[in-house]
């Protein structure tokens, strides 16, 4: 027998493989079989039942709609617009808001700020609510700058700042024709706009005794907006005042230490060493004359000395930078201050109401400071100041001394001042060229309209 014949496998082995396999063909053929049945069922059912109706077509997924976040609802805001009434403190205007611990904790921390001392009657404010509660409360220092407090979650900040306003340029032109005053009034603008003129021009004209019918001015102003509202002046820039056919011409410019003034087309300081006047738009009830018929004693006296006839109550400033010498009452004299100034001069003040918050003997005083105001006391038949000076102790009448203007403008900061002053100068040189014209075309006969046209 041959090693291979040896070698073959035994059958029983084989007839064991395929019994193990014929199991697996059987489920493969039931599986095929279900699966036809299954297949056949889908085919033939009837299309119209309802587990079959679905869309033939794939259905495209849309993305979940974006869902709007919640807009908290806007706090209802509320304003009330008011003024301080005479009498009111601040635990009267924010009493209903601020408990008493709070408005004195408020009142400690005004001094650094703005004292609650000096609120005043008749300035506006506004408090504004938020939904019920205190949000804030504005409060009018002056034209210039407010008093801020608002509560801001549990702290209360309070500020003052400066008010934003609009601001626009305008040429302002008026004739005289009774008073500066009216002349200004006449043209629309406010008496705030005389009182600006005056001080400007207050040591070379005396609006009491200098004035003519026909005198002219102009000026370049700031007019200042708020809310659309005019809302008074700003800076004046240029003005000139043409007074009995002398031209006064000042043009506003900042010194090297940021020191605003007002110089002429040469530089040289249109302030001088006095007023003209101590008061604003008066008529002279009695004038300098070394004898005068006493109207309550009866008598003939040296009168070395200016009255100057004014309601109660009108402010009465100094003439120049000085130091009080003497404040007090005399019978004759009534309420009075002496002031001492340089290079020998002195003036007094005599018949007062009252006196100026803070005077006091050794006060020094700057130009233009409201020492008092207009009265009758002593012996005066009516309201009125009687403004004297001396030099060196001997009376001079005020209206006839010359003193020196203040510093000029710098050499170095000339050509700066010119170009600050120049095109006032051409506007104003343009506006009587003008007028020349127009005066020249009546003179003609012939209307200036006409003549426009």
């Amino acid at each position: 027998m041959s090693l291979r014949k040896d070698y073959q496998p035994p059958r029983r082995s084989n007839i064991f493989a395929n019994r193990r396999r014929k199991p697996i063909k059987r489920y493969s053929l039931i599986a095929g079989i279900m699966l036809l049945a299954v297949a056949g069922f889908a085919l033939f059912h009837d299309v119209s039942s309802p587990e079959l109706e679905a869309s033939p077509a794939p259905v495209e997924m849309a993305a979940p709609p974006l869902v709007a976040k919640s807009i908290p609802p806007q706090p209802e805001l509320k304003e009330l617009k008011r003024e301080v009434q005479s009498g009111e403190t601040i635990t009267a205007l924010l009493g209903d808001y601020f408990s008493p611990q709070e408005i004195h904790e408020l009142n400690q921390r005004s001094r650094k700020v703005f004292p609650f001392t000096k609120i005043c009657a008749g300035q506006p404010y506004k408090i504004c609510i938020s939904d019920g509660d205190f949000d804030s409360f504005v409060y009018e220092i002056d034209d210039n700058e407010q008093l801020i407090i608002r509560k801001k979650e549990d702290e209360t900040l309070m500020k003052r700042v400066p008010i934003v306003y609009d601001v626009e340029r305008e040429l302002v032109q008026g004739v005289i024709k009774t008073s500066l005053f009216d002349a200004v009034n006449e043209i629309g603008e406010d008496s705030v706009l005389a009182i600006a003129l005056a001080d400007i021009f207050a040591w070379d004209i005396d609006f009491i005794l200098d004035l003519r019918v026909g005198d002219t001015f102009q000026a370049m102003v700031e007019k200042r907006y708020r809310e659309g509202q005019l809302a008074g002046y700003g800076r004046v820039l240029a003005a000139e005042f043409v007074n009995q056919k002398k031209v006064y011409r000042a043009f506003r410019f900042e010194d090297a230490d940021g020191r605003a003034g007002y110089y002429d087309e040469e530089g040289r300081n249109v302030r001088k060493a006095f007023l003209k006047a101590p008061l604003s738009f008066t008529r002279i009830s009695s004038g300098f004359t070394m004898k005068r018929f006493h109207p309550i004693t009866k008598t003939w006296k040296a009168h070395p000395a200016i009255d100057y006839a004014a309601p109660p109550g009108t402010p009465i400033k100094t003439v120049g930078d000085g130091t009080i010498k003497r404040i007090g009452y005399t019978r004759g004299n009534g309420n009075f201050i002496e002031i001492r100034h340089s290079n020998g001069y002195s003036t007094l003040y005599l018949h007062m109401k009252g006196f100026a918050r803070g005077m006091k003997r050794g006060k020094k005083l700057s130009q233009g400071q409201v020492i008092g105001y207009v009265g009758s006391t002593g012996l005066a038949t009516g309201p009125h100041l009687c403004f004297r000076m001396r030099l060196n102790g001997k009376p001079v009448n005020p209206t006839k001394i010359k003193v020196p203007s203040s510093k000029s403008v710098a050499k170095s900061r000339m050509q700066e001042f010119n170009e600050v002053a120049a095109p006032f100068v051409v506007l104003f040189d343009e506006t009587h060229a003008r007028e020349m014209h127009a005066n020249a075309q009546i003179a003609d006969g012939v209307p200036v309209l006409e003549s426009a046209q």
